[in-house]
């Protein structure tokens, strides 16, 4: 068997009340310990001011321009052409009082303009913290507050809701900066808060007429404050210095020489992930430091495809639910074929498919079924795609399968948190043995499980389980201005992730569940259930609620204990007769209970992932005797879904026929 992963300590059992744990586990490139880093590459600014000097020329940042209210061909800026604005947009910041150490905002959709003000943020030293309004109601305004935010970029689109009055912290600011320009309305607003607004020419122009000296920064400076969804509450600030993010792309520099297929400058990368998200982010930082290219999407993800045609990218990066709608597309263009030309791609499906699992490469599996029909579905990606990558949430067995062999092209699945700086598990291009697993532990890390009693997951088992703890130099340094939790995430050295693992024999990582009732959906969205429950608890009509969510699935689902009384009422005034488990029955209940549910979402201002789509009723109570809840009445979520598995995954299939 090959082994992917190399154990570097023995695993302890658990004394005197503390847990057991696991082998700890290095990648194979690390068995001697972490490789030495580059001398040339300590920081972030050193990834892009190195690429800068050895590819000005090369194009770098690629956009479309909307000509006529059509959207056009992309156009590029070089290298030397964005360092140069870096350079004035960099001097206006300090003209305008930054200093460094400051923390810089940006908000907006990923452009050209985003980067820009990162790397300026970069060459002065200054903190560049991403805003993501999907975090929450009044994120923007509690993260501008907590991270004592004095300068934000900020797209168009998103000036109204910085210069909303419910966003009170934006009067804190000195100056906004638009990616283009603001309406004579925003202007005033701003100015009328005290807030100085400049359109990017301007700014660009102040930054021409006070030239400064850039200030790079050392190794250990904040690079970022990123911020990302807690288990209820406020969002929490994740810091990364510029040697956590150095040292993660010289890990992919390491890991990819191991491969035949190697990245060029000639590379193109479709970036529409949000920058605000920390695989996005890691991935343009790599394609900076070889000099490769990036294109933005035209803003519609709805358009995605047309964006492939148009840039043909040679490397993709998504969420499952990207991938999911891709395989759905393809299904669905299959079904429209004759009978006969989809019995010969069923064919050559398994033909291809029966080589890759006797180990043979993608490419050399079956280059007659690429040429006869698989080609056809690498042209839908562009037809140049090399790489996939598939981050965010689970990727099913199904569609990872499914585009391994169609795509004509790698595809590979990562695991990892923003705490990690990205993937803290990798996998391997061409090896199906890795299919839904994430891979062995990164280069520059170390991991090992760690034992959940109450959940029944033991380390040293067969199979080993565990909660998944990383150390090493990736994972970041604290979380801002908030030591309790930091304490509480970071214990020994070791981060504790909250997610469960199982150790393969052969190295490779598998996620088989979450520690915190914190899931992520398959768009890469965190949902915090608890916290769900007890928001859709205060609908009349609920007595109790489970909410439920797959991290292979985009939506939610519920099953309800009505409130009787209420129930009762609203049969009565709505003509239904019968008892209590008889009108939980009925069809028109569940559209009452789904209305008031979305009502109850509405009001409490949840984002669209945390709407419930569909329930299931129960008139029964959870309780103690169908080992539903404990002593204390907490739900036993893995009980809870094993009791109503049959009818949550029928009300999925239900869900999922209505959206064909």
């Amino acid at each position: 068997m090959k082994n992917f992963a190399v154990q570097v300590e023995e695993g302890k059992e658990g004394q005197d009340g503390k847990p057991s744990v696991g082998p700890v586990y290095r990648n194979l490139l690390s068995k001697n310990g972490f490789p030495p880093m580059d001398a040339d590459l300590t920081t972030s600014w050193d990834l892009f001011n190195n690429s800068v000097v050895k590819y000005p020329g090369n194009k770098m940042l690629g956009w479309r321009k909307f000509v006529d209210g059509k959207v056009g061909p992309y156009v590029w800026k070089t290298y030397k052409e964005v360092h140069e604005e870096v350079l004035q947009i960099g001097s206006a910041l300090r003209a305008s009082g930054a200093e460094p150490g400051c923390r810089v905002g940006i908000y907006g959709a990923n452009c050209p303009q985003w980067i820009v003000a990162m790397e300026a943020c970069n060459a002065h030293s200054l903190i560049c913290v991403p805003l993501y309004d999907t975090l929450g109601p009044g994120a923007v305004n509690f993260i501008l507050d907590h991270a004592e935010i004095d300068f934000v970029f900020v797209h168009d689109k998103k000036a109204k809701e910085l210069l909303n009055p419910d966003c009170i912290s934006a009067q804190r600011l000195k100056a906004m900066i638009g990616f283009t320009a603001f309406t004579e309305e925003e202007k005033d607003k701003a100015v009328s808060i005290g807030v100085k607004p400049y359109t990017w020419d301007e700014f660009l122009q102040l930054g021409e007429k006070n030239s400064s000296e850039i200030s790079p920064p050392k190794p250990f400076n904040i690079c970022t404050i990123m911020y990302t969804s807690g288990t209820s509450g406020d969002p929490k600030g994740v810091v990364l210095t510029h040697e956590t993010v150095a040292t993660f792309v010289r890990g992919i520099d390491i890991f990819m020489e191991q491969f035949d297929d190697k990245m060029t400058v000639d590379d193109v990368y479709l970036s529409f992930l949000p920058l605000a998200h920390i695989l996005d982010r890691m991935i343009e930082e790599y394609f900076f430091r070889k000099g490769a290219s990036i294109g933005y999407y035209h803003g519609d993800l709805n358009a995605l495809r047309d964006d492939l045609m148009e840039l043909k990218p040679t490397f993709l990066a998504g969420v499952p639910r990207v991938f999911e709608k891709i395989h759905e597309g393809i299904q669905n263009a299959l079904k429209e074929l004759r009978p006969l030309r989809r019995k010969i791609f069923d064919v050559l499906y398994k033909y291809k498919l029966s080589w890759m699992n006797l180990g043979y490469k993608q490419k050399n599996a079956s280059p007659f079924a690429d040429l006869l029909a698989f080609r056809k579905v690498k042209a839908r990606l562009g037809g140049r795609l090399r790489l996939i990558v598939s981050g965010g949430a689970p990727l099913s067995y199904e569609v990872e399968e499914f585009l391994r062999v169609t795509c004509c092209s790698f595809l590979v699945t990562g695991y990892g948190l923003t705490e990690t700086c990205g993937p803290t598990t990798l996998g391997f291009p061409d090896e199906m043995c890795m299919m839904g697993a994430v891979g062995p532990v990164f280069v520059y890390n170390e991991m090992r499980l760690e034992e959940v009693p109450e959940m029944g997951y033991n380390p040293l088992a067969d199979p080993p389980c565990g909660e998944i703890c990383v150390r090493g130099k990736t994972v970041f340094s604290e979380y801002y201005k908030n030591p309790e939790l930091t304490k509480e995430a970071v214990k020994d050295g070791w981060f504790y992730t909250g997610d469960i693992g199982q150790m393969l024999p052969n190295g490779v990582v598998k996620i088989i569940d979450r520690k915190k009732n914190l899931i992520k959906l398959s768009q890469g969205e965190y949902v915090a259930l608890e916290h769900l429950e007890n928001v859709y608890s205060s609908s009349p009509i609920v007595e109790d609620i489970w909410v439920y969510g797959d991290s292979f699935k985009s939506m939610l689902v519920a099953v309800v204990v009505p409130h009787e009384e209420n129930t009762k009422k609203w049969a009565y005034s709505n003509g239904h007769m019968g008892s209590f488990s008889e009108l939980c029955s009925l069809d028109q209940l569940q559209n009452y209970v789904l209305s008031e549910l979305k009502c109850t979402a509405e009001k409490k201002q949840l984002r669209g992932f945390e709407f419930v789509k569909g329930v299931v009723f129960d008139p029964r109570p959870f309780d103690m005797e169908r080992d539903l809840v404990t002593a204390t009445l907490k739900k036993k979520r893995n009980i809870l879904l094993k009791y109503y598995q049959v009818e949550i995954d029928e009300l999925y299939r239900k869900l999922a026929a209505g959206r064909r």
